[in-house]
């Protein structure tokens, strides 16, 4: 029989003398009104206009009138929600940088908490050089972690990967977990996808996960083979999961590539399967049909033996010089055949992506020289009797402007179902944002929220506010054990994301994904406004939480 993780436990109740008046009575020592805003609370329950007080960083008093402030908030006509929560993000490095650390891009998507460290990244030594330089300079976001079995598996075994742990190897990598979690991490994260963690055995995984259960810890994993054996991957989340007897998501769930279309429905199924019996699986999902961008040369692995293209991963434009050289491979068999071989299998059997997910899983998303290719599939371009990867050179030769394409496509109609599933939460696997109109990045990491909430709820119709809110607020608080956030409550954090739902909605998109989101109003963290009238105030509350975290 599985044992569950325990409910957490509800937020600590503020006695009526400090905060909440007493018999129902609003408060006189508020710090911070916010008047006439719609009530969205988190629950999922039917919205209602509602004013909120704040003293310090907790919620202090719900309610329709008698309360008084010496600073007010006028949200009417907007929506009062609890701050998002982005349970998989990638912008936790640059927040140790003093001029990043505002999160900007985050921040005007309506999110107040990120989680860092997915896919297996962080080790010990990094969440506490997170736990250092919030603690000196502070965040616009607060911060939660996942100690990160990539990073453990290549502190404890060096370069000699390709192989399972030695016993000595294999306590040290347990001890490291436990240390991520002594410093509060919310859980343990994998990426099997990718270098080291691709060589581990699924048994490896769940005696490390076994380590996270006594501090109530989650496990989130990037799966191990999510286009080639995409339902068997998600299947191997359940059986960690199982198997250490702790809760499991399924990091930026999708379905990609054409051979998948439709097989969400088989996840879908997986997932009701496991909750029936007792084991709580969840998803997060990004809002878009593409997975990671790069340009069509980053997908080439290019052999340490030609160091004459080395210049050829740039991100900028492909100079005449470049694809002369992509012309002379064409022309030279034994050069194609290194560059074809390293890209379709990797170099000593190591990642490349056209091996990990394939010509059908990759779409191009926007190319100057080539617009009329926009939406077509690398499988889709090879004339008859053409190979792909010559294809693709071609295309590469003939461009004077990067090509630019999703690593992974997703049809919509996959999106969608999805989107809809009471245990999936959306999340933006997204890299930090700058505003600029830089043609770097997905645009996921500027607008994932705001899309979600523009597109989606409001233009598309595809799920409630109310409901569109709780996937974004209380329900990853609550799977992560983050107990006194996402919700708007007396008593909670004052984590609140303040925002006009008739015109939010994200600016990125594939050509410009850097663009910041519009439509969020006010944002405060721990009670402390970071965003107030789409304005950053330069305050920087935002604390590193972690299960084990006091109010």
């Amino acid at each position: 029989m599985i044992k569950l993780r325990p409910e957490k436990l509800a937020a600590l109740l503020v006695g009526c003398t400090l905060l909440i008046g007493c018999e129902g009575s609003p408060p006189t020592n508020l710090d911070l009104l916010i008047l006439g805003g719609i009530l969205v609370d988190g629950s999922g329950e039917e919205s209602s206009q509602m004013n909120i007080g704040v003293q310090g960083d907790r919620i202090a008093w719900i309610g329709e009138d008698g309360a008084q402030s010496a600073d007010t908030l006028d949200a009417t006509g907007f929506v009062v929600a609890p701050g998002f929560i982005d349970v998989h993000s990638h912008t936790v490095p640059a927040l140790l940088e003093r001029q990043r650390r505002m999160n900007e891009g985050v921040l005007r998507q309506g999110v107040t908490t990120v989680v860092g460290g997915p896919d297996g990244g962080f080790g010990p030594e990094m969440i506490r050089t997170v736990i250092e330089a919030l603690g000196n300079s502070g965040s616009g976001t607060n911060v939660a972690t996942y100690i990160g079995h990539n990073a453990i598996r290549e502190n404890v075994m060096g370069e000699d990967q390709q192989r399972p742990p030695t016993p000595s190897e294999f306590d040290a990598m347990r001890t490291q977990v436990r240390e991520g979690m002594e410093l509060g991490a919310v859980g343990f994260s994998t990426g099997l996808m990718y270098e080291p963690g691709m060589f581990s055995e699924t048994s490896e995984v769940v005696e490390l996960a076994r380590e996270v259960a006594p501090f109530g810890g989650i496990y989130d994993s990037h799966v191990r083979n999510p286009v080639h054996a995409f339902v068997e991957s998600d299947q191997e989340v359940v059986a960690i999961s199982e198997g250490a007897e702790i809760s499991g998501k399924i990091g930026h769930l999708k379905a990609v590539g054409l051979h998948n279309e439709g097989r969400i429905n088989d996840v879908i199924d997986l997932v009701e399967s496991a909750r029936s019996r007792g084991v709580e699986i969840v998803s997060d999902q990004y809002p878009y049909d593409g997975a990671a961008t790069s340009s069509l040369i980053g997908i080439i692995v290019i052999p340490s033996s030609m160091t004459d293209l080395g210049g050829l991963r740039a991100s900028g434009p492909v100079d005449s010089e470049a694809a002369a050289r992509f012309r002379s491979m064409l022309v030279d068999p034994s050069r194609r055949t290194q560059l074809k071989e390293a890209s379709e299998n990797g170099i000593d059997g190591g990642f490349a992506w056209l091996k990990a997910t394939g010509y059908s899983s990759m779409r191009i998303v926007s190319s100057t020289d080539y617009p009329e290719l926009v939406g077509v599939y690398l499988s889709e371009l090879a004339e008859e009797g053409q190979d792909s990867f010559d294809a693709v050179m071609d295309l590469i030769a003939g461009a004077s402007a990067p090509v630019n394409i999703t690593l992974g496509a997703i049809t919509e109609e996959d999106v969608r179902t999805l989107m809809i599933q009471p245990w999936n939460m959306i999340a933006s696997d997204g890299a930090y944002a700058d505003g600029s109109e830089a043609g770097r990045g997905h645009p996921r990491g500027a607008g994932t929220f705001a899309r979600f909430l523009g597109h989606y709820v409001r233009e598309e119709g595809v799920l409630p506010l109310e409901e569109a809110v709780r996937k974004i607020t209380s329900l990853p608080a609550g799977f992560l054990g983050l107990t006194d956030r996402g919700r708007v409550e007396e008593g909670y954090a004052a984590d609140l994301s303040i925002f006009n739902a008739e015109t939010v909605i994200d600016r990125s998109d594939w050509d410009y994904p850097q663009r910041f989101a519009e439509g969020i109003v006010h944002v405060l963290v721990n009670g402390t406004p970071v965003l107030r009238d789409g304005i950053l105030t330069g305050q920087t509350p935002g604390v590193f939480l972690s299960l084990t975290r006091v109010p």
